[in-house]
């Protein structure tokens, strides 16, 4: 995607299936529309790494269950667990050593500690019992957890990986977010000089006061490279786990060989991958004036309009 552009996103909820992200920014000379969308689609990276970590601070406890006023009370229910083990089981099945690094963040004074929970596998992942933290945190700071999976100090296994994906849940507002871009922009300068391997980062924004504003600034972060770090997601427009995935889709990967028509709304033909097969990454020109296209597969047709 081109650098220094005004870029727009299809919102998640308004996209339809089988597409994951989608972008799309002014051609040149007002000739139109540059789309880009990925196909959503599991996708495995050989020598992957996985994290995640799950949001400790105090505005957290009420998702965890808070402990009934009276023994007479029934305890409330922890609803943290059942999402976290379904996404960390998810994400174990797509490491390389089939496990994944699970911490929670932002506890204890400031929000400044992490607390190791450990490397699980799927199997141990959906079973795990994600209760409360030892210590809530007192705020919310994003870059102890940033560097636990990045820095390699105390995860040098997490640094020397081909490749490695860490998931952030928050439900509120970061406090060091100036501290975690510019640790972010080395970081994608490191990866475009070849002195460290790829990421990617993705946080998911969870309730009614998780900062949006915050996301979108991590989401579009100009690091002065062609590397996109993160990816952003609230939990409520989320339809498929799947979606962590959709910014990692190998776009020389052919989905399906011989097939594949991309037409506007009046039916003109825009793309055409009969020749030489679909692939998990579309970018096509829409003429000026239209704001809708399809994607003709397999006999199969989704319509998607772009707002």
């Amino acid at each position: 995607m081109p650098r220094g552009k005004l870029l727009y996103e299809v919102p998640p909820a308004n996209t339809v299936e089988p597409f994951g992200k989608i972008n799309y920014w002014d051609a040149p000379n007002g000739q139109g529309l540059i789309v880009r969308a990925t196909i959503l689609m599991d996708v495995r990276i050989e020598g992957a790494k996985m994290g995640i970590a799950i949001d400790g601070s105090a505005s957290m406890e009420s998702l965890f269950g808070r402990k009934p006023m009276s023994a007479f009370l029934p305890a409330p229910p922890n609803h943290v667990k059942p999402s976290a083990q379904a996404m960390s089981a998810y994400l174990a099945r797509k490491s390389a050593d089939g496990k994944i690094a699970t911490i929670y963040w932002a506890t204890g004074p400031e929000g400044r500690e992490i607390q190791f929970l450990g490397d699980l596998t799927d199997e141990e992942a959906e079973k795990f019992n994600f209760v409360a933290p030892k210590h809530y945190g007192t705020g919310t700071q994003l870059l102890p957890a940033l560097k636990y999976f990045t820095d390699g100090v105390q995860r040098p296994d997490l640094k020397q990986a081909r490749w490695g994906m860490y998931v952030f849940i928050t439900d509120g507002q970061m406090q060091d977010l100036e501290a975690v871009k510019q640790w972010c922009t080395q970081l994608a300068r490191d990866i475009e000089a070849g002195r460290r391997s790829d990421i990617k980062l993705f946080i998911i924004g969870l309730g009614n006061e998780v900062d949006e504003a915050q996301l979108d600034e991590l989401d579009d972060l100009d690091t002065g490279t062609e590397i996109d770090l993160w990816d952003t997601r609230l939990a409520s427009e989320m339809k498929d786990l799947a979606e962590i995935f959709a910014e990692v889709v190998d776009e020389s990967m052919i989905l399906v060989p011989n097939d594949g028509l991309i037409r506007d709304s009046r039916g003109r033909i825009i793309k055409d991958y009969r020749d030489v097969g679909l692939p998990g990454v579309l970018e096509f020109t829409l003429p000026h004036g239209e704001r809708a296209f399809s994607l003709e597969v397999a006999g199969n047709v989704s319509k998607q309009e772009l707002k």
